[in-house]
């Protein structure tokens, strides 16, 4: 018996079945931007520690983190600092009990990847 009711469950649903929403990648870009920060982070505290040691070592960490590698990861640090920054500034509102209906929270969403990266933008032309 039970074997005859599993074969008539449904299967989970997977991603392969659901169309991703907006709100579900934004919450999957928070968290990647949240370790994307750990990156960035270690790189600069390598180079801090770099230039404490010797100016031999100093000069190896420098030249990586100026080289086309290093500036990838240092713009790719700011835009997860940006949408990170964002993306908790959305969830202080939704804990308000704000803007929780579905195409609010889409525009939302949406706000924090195009602000992300148009500070990102401002940032590196300033910067």
């Amino acid at each position: 018996m039970a074997e005859d009711m599993r074969s008539k469950r449904p299967l989970s649903p997977h991603l392969t079945i659901y169309r991703p929403q907006m709100t579900s990648m934004s919450s999957i870009l928070v968290r990647i931007s949240g370790n994307a920060l750990l990156v960035g982070f270690a790189m600069v505290v390598w180079w801090l520690l770099a230039a404490a040691s010797s100016a031999d070592y100093f000069a190896v960490a420098d030249g990586f983190v100026q080289s086309w590698f290093g500036q990838f990861i240092i713009l790719g640090s700011v835009w997860a600092l940006w949408y990170h920054l964002l993306g908790g500034l959305r969830h202080l509102i939704w804990d308000q009990g704000k803007m929780l209906e579905i195409e609010q929270a889409e525009k939302l969403g949406w706000a924090a990847i195009v602000g992300s990266v148009v500070l990102t933008a401002l940032t590196y032309v300033i910067v």
